[in-house]
């Protein structure tokens, strides 16, 4: 659909919706061009609205911190989503659950389990995004991953129907799950595990220096580039990346982190075009040297003909 078409259609929205909408400051990256039309949702009802509104007419896609997506520098021929403050809220229920909305980033629920003297969620004070990005990841990092304390899952299909899906009934692999991508994930609930509250703190400051020692911080990353490729090899990405592509490789401002090989930055003005040649770069050479196929774990978002829904 054209702007315009757009603009009628979804015209009882105008005061969340925002056309031809910056998506540059929206990432990690810093990088990326414009979104047609980029809709913020505060409330459930509106969300469920406005889904039934756009009536699949047009591809969506949720962005959350922008923590490990990669954007396309030109125009985003689709809907981008972003949930609001409705979607950012944090509760305990019967002591050691934890009802968190899917845009709270991982760092606060982190902190909010702390705060009620809840462990198990030490690890994600550790991983740069939000809970909804999490969950569509299974985000992990030092031998524990999100399904590790998972009950349940709130969430909205496109026909705008909430359903909640048990955490059982959820096939979780590494960094990945067998749930559909048309789903949208509003709330999700965890199970913690009550202990003293200073013994949780210190945990979280041991695994932060350790993050801190080995990975960049403060500079425009995306965190992980590649899955580790687990059953194929013994060795992490990071290893199999360094014996395999230069070091001092750039393509236009997009380069590799001297810090950690896997991880992709961007010295200024790297364009989506330079990021994506890095990493299509470091991926065939990784292959070539070493017949291993690394798989993407950040999320390139470009146009495509076929819709995702």
């Amino acid at each position: 659909m054209t702007i315009d078409e757009l603009k009628e259609l979804l015209k009882k929205f105008d005061s969340s919706i925002t056309y031809n909408a910056d998506l540059k400051k929206k990432n990690w990256f810093n990088i990326g061009g414009k979104a047609k039309v980029f809709f913020k949702a505060d409330e459930l009802a509106d969300l469920v609205e406005f889904l039934k509104v756009l009536d699949n007419r047009e591809k969506i896609h949720i962005i959350g911190a922008g923590s490990n997506t990669l954007i396309t520098d030109e125009v985003y021929d689709g809907v981008i989503i972003k949930l609001g403050k409705n979607f950012n809220r944090l509760s305990v229920l019967n002591s050691n659950i934890i009802i968190s909305g899917t845009a709270v980033l991982d760092k606060k629920l982190s902190d909010f389990a702390a705060e009620n003297s809840l462990s198990g969620f030490e690890f994600l004070s550790c991983i740069p995004g939000t809970v909804g990005g999490g969950l569509k990841m299974n985000a992990g990092c030092f031998g524990t991953e999100i399904k590790d304390i998972l009950v349940s899952i709130q969430s909205v299909d496109k026909n705008g129907n909430v359903l909640t899906i048990p955490a059982k009934e959820i096939n979780f692999e590494y960094r990945n799950n067998d749930l559909s991508e048309s789903l949208i994930f509003l709330s999700a609930s965890f199970k913690g595990e009550k202990k003293d509250t200073q013994k949780i703190l210190e945990k979280m400051s041991k695994l932060k220096n350790k993050k801190d020692n080995n990975q960049p911080t403060k500079i425009k990353t995306s965190g992980s580039t590649f899955k580790n490729p687990i059953n194929l090899t013994s060795k992490k990405v990071w290893e199999l990346i360094k014996e395999s592509v230069p070091a001092d490789v750039e393509f236009g401002d997009a380069c590799i982190s001297k810090k950690h090989s896997n991880f992709f930055v961007n010295k200024g003005n790297a364009s989506f075009k330079d990021m994506k040649k890095l990493i299509n770069f470091v991926e065939k050479s990784v292959f070539n040297k070493t017949g291993v196929k690394i798989e993407k774990e950040i999320k390139i978002l470009e146009n495509w003909k076929k819709k995702s829904w």
